[in-house]
C-alpha cells in the first residue's frame, strides 16, 4: 500500500534542521569522496569534493588543533607557575632555616664567650700575684738577727724603692690599716681562702678597713716607716690576723701559683 503525503501548504524547515542537514550533507559528501576514491580503478578520474565541504572540514580541524594547543600551553604555564611557587617556598624555607641557624649559632657563640669571660674572671679573682712587680726577696723567712725582737724574721722582704706600688697578692678583704708598731704603716688582709697577708713599712696607704680587694689591686706605696734600715716591703703570710701566726710566705705564694 503506497503512503502519500497530504497535499497542502508546508512549513519551512527550522534553522536547526537546516544546519543538521548541511552537516549531514558535508559528511556524506566527504564520505562519498573517500569511498569513491577507494572504489575507483587506478588512474580513473574521481570527482573532487565540493570546495565548501573541504574548507569546512579543514576549518574544523584547525579549530580543534588550535584549541588543543591553547589548552596544552595553559597547562604548561600552570605547571611552570606551580614549579616556580614550589621553588620559591623551598627557597624561603631554606632562607628561614639558615637565618634560624645563624641566630642559634650567634647565641651559642655569645653564650660561649660569656662562659669564657666568667671563667677568666673567676681565674683572675682566684689568682695570686707577687706583692711587688718585678722584684725579688732580699731577706728570707726565719733569717736570724738582733734586729728582730723575736730573734728571726717572721716574713720576707721584697726589694722596693720608696714609692713603689704594693699590690694585694689575691682576693680578700681589708682587716686593718694604719700604724703597726715596728712594721710602720701596714695593711692586713683576710684572703678568700681564709688565710691572712700583711704588708709593712708602707710610705702611704690607699685602702681602708672593710674594703674588698682583687688580685693585683694597689694597697699603697712602699717606704721605710717603722723599724727598718731602708725602704722595702715586709710581707707576711699568716694563719690569723695577728703577729705570731706567721708561715713561710714564699711557700705560701708558690702554692698559689706565684713564681718567685
Amino acid at each position: 500500500m503506497a503512503i502519500t503525503r497530504a497535499r497542502g501548504r508546508h512549513r519551512r524547515p527550522s534553522r536547526l534542521t537546516r544546519t543538521s542537514a548541511t552537516a549531514a550533507g558535508v559528511a556524506a559528501l566527504t564520505t562519498a569522496g573517500v569511498l569513491g576514491t577507494l572504489a575507483s580503478p587506478a588512474g580513473a578520474a574521481q570527482p573532487e569534493p565540493e570546495g565548501s565541504a573541504l574548507a569546512g572540514a579543514i576549518a574544523v580541524d584547525e579549530v580543534g588543533t588550535s584549541l588543543a594547543e591553547k589548552i596544552a600551553a595553559q597547562a604548561d604555564a600552570q605547571e611552570s607557575a606551580a614549579d616556580a611557587a614550589a621553588a620559591k617556598r623551598k627557597a624561603e624555607a631554606e632562607a628561614e632555616r639558615r637565618a634560624q641557624e645563624a641566630k642559634r649559632k650567634a647565641r651559642a657563640e655569645r653564650a660561649a664567650e660569656e662562659r669564657a669571660a666568667r671563667a677568666a674572671e673567676r681565674r683572675r679573682l682566684n689568682a695570686y700575684v707577687a706583692p711587688v712587680s718585678g722584684s725579688y726577696v732580699s731577706t728570707g723567712y726565719r733569717t736570724g738577727g738582733a734586729i728582730w725582737s723575736s730573734g728571726s724574721h717572721t716574713g720576707v722582704d721584697f726589694h722596693a724603692a720608696s714609692g713603689t706600688p704594693v699590690h694585694a697578692v689575691g682576693r680578700g678583704t681589708v682587716v686593718s690599716t694604719g700604724s703597726g708598731g715596728a712594721y710602720g704603716n701596714e695593711v692586713v688582709l683576710k684572703m678568700h681562702d681564709g688565710t691572712y697577708t700583711q704588708y709593712g713599712h708602707l710610705s702611704s696607704i690607699g685602702v681602708s678597713a672593710g674594703q674588698s680587694v682583687t688580685p693585683g689591686q694597689q694597697l699603697g706605696l712602699s717606704g721605710a716607716t717603722g723599724n727598718t734600715t731602708g725602704p722595702h716591703l715586709h710581707f707576711e703570710a699568716r694563719t690569723g690576723p695577728d703577729y705570731g701566726s706567721d708561715m713561710d710566705p714564699v711557700a705560701y705564694l708558690r702554692s698559689h701559683g706565684v713564681d718567685l
